[in-house]
């Protein structure tokens, strides 16, 4: 059986994701009917920065659609999934956290399209490298939002709620974490009118090893080399409590994988 593309799309949320999308999927060729948000002022932001109407009510959906992307936060979406249903047309949710069931009753034909990336709104982002990880409840839907993502990005990878519950999981360490560290060290840094940038090119380097080597062997610093004195006198610098709390954990964390 030939699945038909998808060609119309109606997106529900006007954030981060769905800003990304609603551009990657314009330059695609994908026509985009409506954008909804609960708010007018990112309704309206979005929907005339692809110039589409827009609606701020869940019941003036548009009907038709092949396909409704549900992207919004993940504590926002239980309240979609509550308001909206959808008779004709597949539904997909972007949330890395919630199952896939999750909007079973919101259409017969259900989905996750979910990237996995950091997104934000004034910057761009090459979504040909992004994994996309899709699921779906019937293979012709697979197929559905399989086509569509291969026709932005290389690697489209089918995997399972559970999976991808433990791959958002793994990215607020590697993502979100790491970012709240670059904050902490920029605090460091003003205390001494440094600027941060002076780390920039060890930031690079980090991230550039980490895809060539794998993390466990890529690892280095002073609780790496179980430097006792240096870690004291860093706890001495920090005057703040929650940093020191911070610093002793994770060299502690370290300090147990390397030096057993």
């Amino acid at each position: 059986m030939t699945v038909k593309p998808i060609k119309t799309i109606v997106l529900i949320g006007a954030g981060n994701l769905a800003t990304h999308l609603a551009v990657t999927f314009n330059d695609t060729g994908k026509k985009i009917l409506q954008v909804y948000s609960r708010t007018e002022k990112s309704a309206k932001e979005l929907a005339e920065k692809i110039k589409v109407p827009y609606t701020c009510d869940l019941k003036k959906i548009i009907t038709g659609a092949d396909l409704y992307i549900i992207s919004v936060s993940d504590a926002a979406l239980p309240g979609i999934a509550k308001q909206l249903s959808i008779k004709s047309g597949m539904v997909a949710h972007t949330s890395g956290f919630h199952e896939m069931d999750f909007i079973k009753d919101v259409s017969e034909n259900i989905g996750v399209f979910y990237p996995l990336q950091t997104f934000s709104k004034n910057r761009k982002i090459d979504f040909n490298t992004i994994p996309f990880c899709i699921e779906s409840n019937s293979e012709d839907s697979n197929k559905l939002l399989e086509n569509l993502a291969r026709s932005f990005t290389k690697d489209v990878r089918y995997i399972n709620s559970s999976q991808r519950k433990m791959i958002h999981l793994a990215a607020v360490f590697a993502c979100n974490f790491t970012n709240q560290m670059y904050q902490v060290a920029e605090e460091i840094l003003k205390k001494s009118s440094v600027p941060f940038d002076i780390l920039q090119p060890l930031i690079k380097e980090t991230a550039d090893k980490v895809m060539e080597i794998n993390p466990l062997d890529s690892q280095t610093g002073p609780a790496r080399r179980n430097d006792i004195e240096v870690m004291q006198q860093h706890l001495k610098m920090l005057d703040n409590d929650d940093y020191r709390k911070l610093y002793e954990n994770i060299s502690e964390l370290i300090m147990k994988r390397y030096n057993k």
